[in-house]
């Protein structure tokens, strides 16, 4: 039974130790954060000087994601599910 919230579930997905998603083969994990506009959470990061990169396949099936790196340099993504417009 997975963790729930108004949001929707926390999910804790293993990926095979031989991925490559996450862009460095030494980082194991990776911190995903949902967020309710994927546009404005970019602007915010980037007027605040960080570098986010929108991936160039959106949208999925899923929604739309984005990624920045933290302060150690591990990947974090963000990610605005399917469906969920904001105005």
């Amino acid at each position: 039974q997975p963790w729930r919230q108004d949001a929707g579930a926390t999910v804790f997905a293993p990926f095979k130790q031989e991925s490559d998603y996450f862009g460095d083969p030494s980082q194991v994990f990776m911190v995903n954060f949902r967020v309710r506009d994927l546009d404005a959470m970019i602007a915010q990061l980037v007027s605040a000087g960080v570098e986010v990169t929108r991936d160039p396949k959106n949208p999925y099936p899923t929604g739309c994601f984005a990624w920045l790196k933290d302060p150690e340099g591990n990947t974090i993504e963000i990610w605005q599910p399917a469906g969920e417009v904001y105005s």
